[in-house]
């Protein structure tokens, strides 16, 4: 089934910049009254797919709408002013409930990194599922001990000892648990803008204020975010680390349990670590006694392109390393990977998880592994994100809405602002612009602490030619406005 874009009607304002606008440069404050026409014709096709989902005889729309109002937690939220049905998925595509094709450039929040629906991890799960659901650890099964060496054997120096749960946020959770305890400290230091989770502790290491409650957080400092883009020293890694240190000798014992951080921020609006920071901070941490801990759950499983992990673009090795989201394609899993000596000081007393390590979920992670290394999906992370993010630095250089693109690989940020000097968030063009590329057949996410950022996290099977209809789709919305 293929898809030409449709033309948008939607009604918002234009409003000139006082710059030269040389290129259709433009910047745009409000939501306005001049209607898009479409006179200028359709443009590019959304990409062939072999591939046409049965007819849908499902609950509508409303009707699963009204159901989450009435049963589920008010505080799941929802993409769209009309949410979308989403019924099907196959590779780097998802069908509604009436059959359209959507290009997904979300990935399920960079999880579904072999695609929807992937034949080999779906066979793997299927399989397992007929013979052993669940049982326990207390029992052997080889499952979970081949995927653990399989993962062991995918991280450097002496990380090999794993321990599997069922989320990021259980991981990052478990990770600070053991740099206390290993340590003997409590003090553990988050990066502001850093989002890793949202139980007890991981809530006190996550720092922004969107994702934090008003309930105890004890123990850990946020320091300077070296963020290239806003950040007060630019791309100079060495002065943002000077801030860690500060907090070690001002706000500390002088000891610490531990650093937590991403190699890239994907809450926080696909952020990169400023070069030379992530070296000179993991000296500074070792010297105080801490642990270094890298949290990959978004920038993990080959997604940035140029390593299987984040943390490798920076020349550091970690002493424990998080993981979730890309691990299983989808189903609920997550692990912490350490070293043996630091793993011991779990036998200090039970520590058990009941679901992590189910022989289902670690079927399917192996799996997911085979297929990342057999379908190269590394390297078309590394090739097809390089390309679009040219693709994107160019159409940065036609309108002043956007103003940066950063990112790696298949993990990539437009931030889009008002006034590129002031960098002031452009809100509600950014939710503009998502809304009328879903009317056209693509789906981005929305980030960063003002919701102004598109994440770009699709499935590492995305081509150039998904590239080009994304980027296509962007094009012509800005160019509507």
């Amino acid at each position: 089934m293929m898809h030409r874009f449709i033309p948008v009607r939607r009604l918002f304002s234009e409003t000139k910049c006082s710059l030269p606008c040389q290129l259709r440069r433009r910047c745009f404050s409000q939501v306005a009254r001049n209607e898009i026409d479409n006179r200028d014709g359709l443009v590019r096709k959304m990409p062939p797919f072999d591939y046409s989902p049965p007819p849908y005889t499902g609950p509508s729309a409303d009707e699963i709408l009204s159901k989450r109002m009435e049963y589920l937690s008010p505080s799941m939220f929802y993409f769209y002013t009309k949410p979308l049905n989403i019924v099907e998925g196959r590779m780097q595509y998802l069908f509604d409930d009436k059959g359209r094709r959507y290009l997904d450039a979300f990935g399920g929040i960079a999880t579904v990194c072999c695609g929807h629906c992937h034949p080999d991890v779906v066979e793997a799960i299927v399989n397992q599922t007929k013979r052993l659901q669940h049982s326990t650890v207390l029992y052997l099964n080889h499952a979970i001990a081949d995927f653990a060496e399989a993962l062991a054997n995918k991280l450097p120096g002496n990380l090999k000892v794993v321990f599997f749960t069922n989320s990021g946020t259980e991981a990052n959770e478990l990770a600070m648990m053991i740099s206390r305890l290993y340590t003997g400290c409590h003090d553990i230091i988050s990066l502001r803008n850093a989002y890793h989770g949202n139980a007890a502790a991981t809530m006190g290491a996550t720092a922004q204020s969107n994702w934090k409650f008003n309930v105890l957080q004890s123990g850990v400092h946020h320091a300077l975010n070296p963020d290239p883009y806003r950040g007060v020293f630019g791309s100079d890694g060495e002065k943002y680390a000077k801030d860690v240190q500060d907090l070690i000798q001002f706000g500390t014992s002088g000891n610490v349990a531990g650093f937590i951080s991403e190699a890239i921020q994907g809450v926080g609006g696909i952020i990169e670590l400023a070069p030379g920071y992530l070296p000179a901070v993991y000296s500074t941490i070792k010297k105080a006694g801490g642990l270094c801990i890298a949290d990959e759950v978004q920038a993990g499983f080959a997604r940035t392109g140029s390593h299987f992990w984040g943390f490798e673009n920076h020349g550091v090795v970690p002493d424990i390393v998080t993981m979730a989201k890309g691990i299983g394609n989808g189903i609920p899993l997550g692990a912490v990977v350490t070293t043996p000596e630091i793993a011991e000081v779990l036998t200090r007393r039970s520590y058990f998880n009941t679901f992590g390590g189910n022989p289902v979920c670690t079927s399917g992670g192996l799996a997911v592994l085979k297929v990342i290394e057999k379908e190269k999906f590394q390297e078309n992370a590394f090739v097809v994100g390089t390309y679009l993010k040219e693709r994107l630095t160019a159409l940065k250089n036609k309108y002043d809405l956007i103003g940066d693109v950063r990112g790696r690989g298949l993990m990539l940020g437009v931030e889009l602002v008002t006034d590129q000097k002031l960098k002031t968030p452009a809100k509600l063009e950014t939710i503009h612009v998502m809304d009328q590329m879903k009317e056209l057949g693509v789906l981005v996410g929305k980030g960063g602490f003002y919701g102004n950022v598109f994440r770009i996290t699709p499935p590492l099977c995305f081509t150039k030619e998904d590239a080009d209809f994304l980027v296509d789709a962007m094009d012509y919305t800005m160019e509507k406005m």
